[in-house]
C-alpha cells in the first residue's frame, strides 16, 4: 500500500502555484520505495513525499525544476550501472523508473487531487491511468497505461473507550493506523483518557456509519456492553469494512452470531468477524490484548493487497 496521503494534501495546499509530480512507475529488485509512489516538487524548491528514500531525489528534484520551467513529462531510469550509483543510484541494487511530469492540463490535473481526497472520505479507492508517452493522466482504468490506485488511509474505529482501547489507539499511532475512539458515555471518552486521538460520542452504528467503512478501515468493538458493541458491528457488517473484531470469550462470542443471526445475517457474512479479537498469542493484560488485535488487523490490512 503506498502511503501517498501527505503529498496529495500538500498539493492542494499548494495550489496556484507551479509543481511537479514525481512517481515510481516500475521497479526491480530491492527498490527502496514501492510502485506508485509520489514526490510533489513545489517551484520555490520545497517537496513532500519520497520516490526513493533518499538516494536518487536530489537528482529527481532537478528534473521536477526542469519540468515547472516548461520540459514535457518524461520517464527517469535509475539504478546501479555505474560508478556514479552512490552520486545518482540505488546502491541498495535495485532499479526504478520514475515518471516526472507537470501538475496541469497537459500532465497530472490539479482537480485530480481533489478527486482523490474526496474518495478517500467516503471510504472510497480511486484509480487513475497516466499515458507514459504524453504524460497526461486521466481518471480511470485505460488498458494498456499506468495504473495507481489510492486507497484511503488505514483507519481503526474502536468502539469502547476502556483501558484496552487506550493501548491499541498508542499501538495503532506508532504503525501508522489512524484511530477514532467511538463511546457515547461520556465519562469513558474523555481527552486526558485518550490524547491526541479523535473522539467521538454519537451511538456506534450511527459513527461507524458515518465513516463509510471500507476495505482500508477496521472496526474494533471493545465494551462488553451488548446496547454498544452490536450496533458498531452491524453497521460494520453491512460494509466492506476490512476488519472486524469483537473482544468476549468464545462463549460471549457464540451468543453474539446468535443475536447478530437473529437479525438476519447469514453464516459466511459473519465469519468476517474475528472473535474473539486478534491473533492468538496468549495474550493477558490489556496491553498483550490491543498488541494481539493490532497483529490481526494489521494481516487482515495485508492480505488485501
Amino acid at each position: 500500500m503506498n502511503d501517498n496521503g501527505a503529498v496529495i494534501r500538500k498539493a492542494m495546499e499548494w495550489g496556484g502555484a507551479r509543481l511537479a509530480l514525481a512517481t515510481v512507475v516500475s521497479t526491480w529488485g530491492s527498490a527502496p520505495r514501492p510502485r506508485g509512489s509520489h514526490m510533489i516538487v513545489h517551484e520555490d524548491g520545497r517537496f513532500e513525499g519520497s520516490i526513493s528514500g533518499g538516494c536518487v531525489e536530489t537528482d529527481v528534484l532537478q528534473r521536477a525544476a526542469e519540468v515547472i520551467a516548461g520540459r514535457p513529462a518524461h520517464l527517469e531510469i535509475y539504478g546501479v550501472a555505474d560508478g556514479d550509483a552512490w552520486a545518482v543510484g540505488l546502491p541498495c541494487g535495485g532499479e526504478i523508473s520514475v515518471l516526472v511530469q507537470p501538475v496541469g492540463a497537459d500532465g497530472f490535473g490539479s482537480a485530480l487531487f481533489e478527486r482523490i481526497a474526496a474518495e478517500s472520505g467516503k471510504g472510497r479507492a480511486l484509480t487513475l491511468s497516466t499515458d507514459l508517452e504524453t504524460g497526461q493522466t486521466r481518471e480511470g482504468a485505460t488498458e494498456g497505461q499506468f495504473h495507481n490506485r489510492y486507497d484511503p488511509p488505514r483507519r481503526v474505529l474502536i468502539v469502547g473507550a476502556v483501558q484496552i482501547a487506550q493501548s491499541l489507539s498508542a499501538l495503532a499511532q506508532a504503525i501508522g493506523v489512524t484511530p477514532v475512539l467511538i463511546d457515547p458515555r461520556g465519562r469513558f471518552l474523555t481527552e486526558e483518557r485518550f490524547p491526541g486521538v479523535e473522539l467521538d460520542d454519537r451511538w456506534p452504528d450511527e459513527a461507524v456509519a458515518a465513516r463509510f467503512p471500507g476495505p482500508s478501515t477496521a472496526v474494533v468493538t471493545l465494551s462488553h456492553d451488548i446496547k454498544i458493541d452490536d450496533p458498531a458491528l452491524v453497521a460494520a457488517l453491512r460494509a466492506p469494512t476490512g476488519y472486524i473484531a469483537a473482544l468476549g470469550s468464545r462463549k460471549s462470542h457464540a451468543a453474539r452470531l446468535e443475536r447478530l443471526a437473529a437479525m438476519g445475517f447469514r453464516p459466511e457474512e459473519l465469519t468476517r468477524i474475528d472473535g474473539p479479537a486478534g491473533l492468538n498469542i496468549g495474550a493477558v493484560g490489556a496491553a498483550e490484548i490491543a498488541l494481539s488485535i493490532a497483529a490481526g488487523m494489521i494481516a487482515a490490512f495485508n492480505t488485501q493487497r
